[in-house]
């Protein structure tokens, strides 16, 4: 592992700087006290941070030497509604509230490597450092670009990166294409004619219609997407009912799906339709399916070819060819980065946050961040920079 000395003299800084914040979580676009712990910092570092796009994102800048050519690289702020069950002296003091995804540790780096690109200023060009809200579920990257976020910071390209437990500390994962699925949730609601649980030949059963929609949907990736492509169908919620002797007249049914392809997403949209449709007439019910009713669906975390082939130099050059995976397999979770990366050539990778210990995964509630691996981001945001801005 090849980190210098000066960026090694920053990792209890980091540290707690992570503690802090993984002490005081906040939910999407509720991000204030992060915000501002982010936004003073910055300030301390000698930049100008930027409040309020996509509610509380912070951005800041620094341009050194002539070049003109400029880089985003972001982190995740936001923290999930989980109750932390670690005993730890920086456990969560918000209830129902948790950094189980590793968005403190994101942000730490993020800081860190702006204090030392601040501090050293070895490079030719402008870094914009954002540090993004709401990445969980609620399309935080979007709202930031919706205020407009690239015409305040014009970008050449854009890099974000995730840890990864269960793979080794340190280590980098990457590839071009496809990185991260694509995300929709639906939700159906089957109305009909409640009915006395005794006497059902009198009414419609939605719980009947709801249990056969369920199993049907389970054939969409069989049936409908090609063997050769990924995809999958999760309910994950079914509501209906609220007495033992009684029939209700509405049962509602939501969950997500993923895939690679928007051409996949279309045709699973569709057959969607077609199956809640068809089953709903079929049992006399009436039927309706809403896509992304609360939340924005996601498009592919897609990586650029070159973009790509910089993140990998840079991770080579920290980690040596034995700690990077050029060719990881694709993962089914999403990120809202691919928002970023639909408005600007870049790359999303891994790094690895060590053994889970088999409950220590990403949303749950004995996750934590891996304090050790705080130096080796930085070492890669700040070889990356050098390597699309070039050395003073």
């Amino acid at each position: 592992m090849k980190i210098s000395t000066e960026i090694l003299r920053l990792h209890e800084d980091m540290r707690q700087w992570r503690r802090h914040l993984h002490r005081f979580p906040e939910t999407a676009f509720e991000e204030t006290g992060t915000a501002q712990f982010i936004a003073d910092k910055l300030a301390g570092f000698g930049l100008e941070p930027h409040r309020g796009l996509g509610k509380t994102g912070v951005v800041a800048s620094l341009k050194v030497g002539e070049g003109g050519k400029k880089i985003v690289l972001r982190a995740d702020m936001d923290a999930l509604f989980i109750e932390e069950r670690n005993d730890l002296p920086y456990k969560s003091r918000h209830a129902g509230k948790m950094h189980a995804c590793g968005h403190d540790g994101h942000s730490a780096m993020l800081l860190g490597a702006a204090k030392y690109l601040a501090d050293h200023r070895n490079f030719n060009g402008t870094v914009h450092f954002i540090f993004q809200p709401a990445e969980e579920g609620r399309a935080g990257a979007r709202q930031m670009i919706e205020d407009g976020l690239f015409e305040l910071f014009p970008t050449d390209c854009v890099f974000g990166l995730h840890n990864f437990p269960d793979v080794p500390a340190g280590q980098f994962a990457v590839r071009p294409g496809p990185m991260m699925a694509a995300f929709d949730c639906f939700e159906i609601r089957v109305q009909g004619c409640a009915t006395h649980a005794a006497m059902p030949h009198l009414g419609n059963d939605v719980i009947v219609a709801a249990a056969q929609m369920v199993n049907a949907l389970q054939t969409i990736v069989s049936r409908t997407v090609d063997p050769v492509d990924s995809a999958v169908v999760s309910v994950t919620q079914i509501h209906a009912g609220n007495t033992w002797n009684a029939i209700p007249d509405e049962a509602v049914i939501r969950g997500t799906f993923r895939c690679f392809k928007s051409s996949v997403q279309e045709a699973i949209s569709e057959k969607l339709r077609v199956l809640i449709k068809g089953i709903g007439e079929g049992l006399g019910v009436t039927s309706e399916i809403v896509f992304n009713p609360e939340n924005p669906g996601y498009p592919v975390t897609f990586n650029s070819e070159a973009e790509t082939e910089l993140a990998l130099k840079a991770a080579l050059a920290v980690a040596g060819a034995e700690g990077v995976n050029r060719a990881p397999a694709p993962c089914m979770g999403s990120e809202d980065f691919a928002f970023m990366l639909q408005e600007k050539p870049g790359c999303y990778l891994w790094i690895g946050n060590g053994a889970s210990n088999n409950n220590c995964l990403l949303h749950n509630p004995h996750y934590d961040f891996n304090d050790d691996i705080l130096p080796v981001g930085v070492a890669y945001w700040v070889k990356l920079v050098e390597l699309v801005l070039g050395k003073a």
